[in-house]
């Protein structure tokens, strides 16, 4: 048996990678094979994910454009009522944040329309393994169709005015906390997740030194008499675990595991919705295992980011 604290990490490093790099970090935590990454594996494995249609993956990266186009053409986008993106109109130009999930599925409902068609052909030119089965260059209107589109770098976005940076700079963060506090954190439903699947995870294997991790609970002190039952009740759960483990799939044997179990949640989101989160978990109203996360994740943000403010 393994006892943790519980912390965090701002996924900064993947903000600078290329796309696929980034969605193959962060879809590979839900069965913990990080330790398949190679210089070449990313291409293959967000290719077959795409195919699959794993969605929630592909929400874990963000692409921003800008979108050059008409009041006209502006409303009939707005017309296709598009989910899960962030669009802000400037100046005869739309300045537009999604997913790769959002885009795609925006392509399959409204392959026609001017500039769902131009960010589509934008998009899938360089970045082709993300929308196989769903466009291709062949099907693609000529050029002289397309609407000018720029991306936006990660640096001009962290440049824009406060209002429009909170909405358009995407931040993930990766959680190693107990279950209960992933419990709560999933029903901020404008995020996107991937989780550590404990259906899949089978803990008496070499990469997980054969046991299981428990976060250490903040209600009890190491030395009391309520701190040393809670170890012994970790201590048997395992036991039952991994002797279940024996005979059973880890799905099944997963049945008997507590809410004090490590897991892994990667949350990703805009800045906007960061605030909302830290003024709703750092309260005082707050449950304490989400507060003793959230309170320095908080600061940390604030720091990086002072229109947080």
């Amino acid at each position: 048996m393994n006892i943790i604290d519980p912390y965090f990490q701002i996924q900064d490093d993947l903000d600078r990678k290329s796309l696929a790099v980034r969605l193959e970090a962060c879809g590979r935590i839900c069965y913990k094979s990080e330790d398949l990454i190679t210089e070449d594996s990313a291409m293959p494995f967000v290719t077959k994910i795409a195919a699959h249609g794993h969605n929630s993956v592909l929400e874990m990266a963000v692409v921003t454009l800008d979108v050059e186009c008409s009041p006209t053409q502006a409303d009939s986008l707005l017309g296709c009522q598009p989910k899960f993106l962030i669009i802000d109109n400037r100046d005869s130009h739309l300045l537009i944040t999604g997913s790769i999930r959002a885009f795609r599925e925006l392509y399959q409902k409204y392959p026609d329309n001017e500039i769902i068609s131009s960010i589509t052909t934008f998009l899938g030119t360089r970045h082709p393994y993300l929308f196989q089965g769903i466009w291709s260059e062949k099907e693609a209107w000529q050029p002289a169709r397309l609407l000018p589109i720029k991306k936006i770098p990660l640096n001009e976005v962290e440049k824009l005015p406060a209002d429009l940076l909170l909405r358009h700079r995407y931040v993930g963060v990766k959680f190693f906390v107990n279950r209960a506090v992933t419990h709560e954190i999933v029903r901020h439903r404008p995020c996107s997740f991937l989780q550590e699947s404990q259906r899949y995870c089978r803990y008496n294997q070499d990469k997980f030194d054969n046991q299981v991790t428990f976060i250490k609970p903040m209600f009890y002190q190491e030395g009391t008499p309520e701190y040393d039952l809670w170890v012994k009740a970790m201590n048997e759960t395992e036991a039952i675990y991994l002797k279940l483990l024996e005979t059973s799939t880890p799905q099944a044997a997963r049945t008997v595991l507590p809410n004090s179990c490590k897991t892994e949640i990667i949350v990703y989101c805009n800045l906007e919705e960061w605030r909302h989160i830290f003024k709703l978990r750092t309260s005082k109203a707050a449950e304490p295992s989400m507060r003793e996360i959230m309170i320095p994740l908080a600061a940390e943000i604030r720091k990086r980011y002072p229109a947080m403010e």
